[in-house]
């Protein structure tokens, strides 16, 4: 395996071990949604709002430690790119569209590990595509 796909795989459980612990924190307390994400619109955040975005987090969570795991299992690669393009996606809509959050530290740290993430797996997807031919070469 290269060594970019090994770097990638350590990213992706490290973010994923972040978004278990920001799940833990919206199913704990929901104020931590409007004092740090949503603060542009924080009398819309209420429990109900947080959990679901909790169960969201613990999804995406899942997802991306999984792919960290079977790397190569194509579909799972394609999914975990997906929810970091997902992420991106709320975050700027969010941010630009609705309203609802501002350009503070809380919605720009998502915004740049997303960002890194999908570029991260953009190339990586390189990498996935190079190693079945040498892998194969091997064999021969």
């Amino acid at each position: 395996m290269s060594r970019f796909l090994n770097v990638l795989r350590s990213w992706l459980v490290m973010v994923s071990i972040i978004a278990m612990g920001n799940t833990l924190q919206s199913f704990r307390d929901h104020t931590f949604l409007y004092e740090k994400l949503y603060t542009g619109k924080p009398n819309l955040v209420n429990g109900l709002q947080a959990r679901t975005f909790g169960i969201w987090t613990l999804l995406s969570s899942v997802i991306r430690c999984l792919c960290a795991i079977d790397i190569h299992n194509k579909t799972l690669y394609h999914i975990t790119l997906w929810t970091f393009l997902l992420a991106l996606g709320h975050f700027l809509s969010e941010l630009f569209v609705f309203g609802t959050a501002a350009p503070t530290v809380g919605v720009l740290a998502p915004l740049m590990v997303a960002s890194l993430s999908i570029l991260g797996m953009l190339v990586g997807l390189r990498y996935l595509e190079a190693e079945p031919v040498s892998r194969q070469k091997k064999r021969n």
